[in-house]
């Protein structure tokens, strides 16, 4: 037996493919929704790490400042120190200067020149003298400009002719003179070894001016 269906397939078939669109659209929408949340909830997640790692960073940096102080302070503490040691270099070295300058001088003296005052200023020396020549005076210049290792580019400020009486009827024809020169840096530790050796002392007995 033949049957017919004589019912309205085609709206049927409308109803079933209205049915399955609007399945597949509720579908996609819970999937699109899963996908926002899944989306969010990463999100959330990815800022939450990067917090935490912002926050360990900050702590680090904090540490890393305190550290960069510190680092800061013992600097501070070590030019300080620095400053104390040449200070006492410093004084150590003026303090021996006197008595480099007057062995110098009594060394580099020639003879004939006899020194009445020494002045010092700073690293400035004034050396007031008699002379029996000119020429008594230009080699003590010699010597104080090219054989002394303290001293240091000698100038002559003056030299004028001086008189002196020996007796009641002679007199004696000398130069006064007078002249700068400067005092040389010293080497430190050569000075530490010459005062080791009592270098010094030693020349603080030497005469200033030598015989004539």
């Amino acid at each position: 037996m033949i049957l017919i269906n004589l019912l309205p397939y085609r709206e049927e078939k409308r109803k079933r493919r209205k049915a399955a669109f609007f399945a597949g659209l509720g579908l996609s929408a819970l999937v699109g929704v899963g996908l926002l949340m899944a989306t969010f909830a990463l999100l959330q997640y990815l800022t939450s790490e990067q917090q935490r790692r912002n926050q360990f960073l900050s702590v680090e940096i904090g540490k890393l400042d305190n550290q960069i102080k510190d680092i800061a302070n013992l600097r501070a503490e070590i030019e300080a120190l620095k400053s104390r040691q040449r200070a006492v270099e410093d004084l150590q070295t003026d303090r021996n200067t006197p008595v480099q300058l007057l062995n110098e001088l009594a060394r580099h003296t020639p003879e004939g020149v006899y020194l009445t005052a020494i002045r010092q200023s700073d690293k400035i020396v004034t050396v007031n003298g008699i002379a029996q020549t000119n020429e008594r005076v230009s080699e003590f210049l010699r010597n104080t400009s090219h054989n002394s290792e303290w001293l240091d580019k000698p100038e002559l400020v003056e030299v004028k002719v001086a008189n002196l009486s020996t007796s009641s009827r002679d007199q004696k024809r000398l130069f006064d003179f007078s002249l700068r020169v400067s005092i040389k840096e010293p080497v430190r530790e050569a000075q530490g070894k010459d005062a080791a050796r009592g270098g010094p002392a030693k020349a603080a007995s030497a005469p200033v001016a030598n015989k004539s």
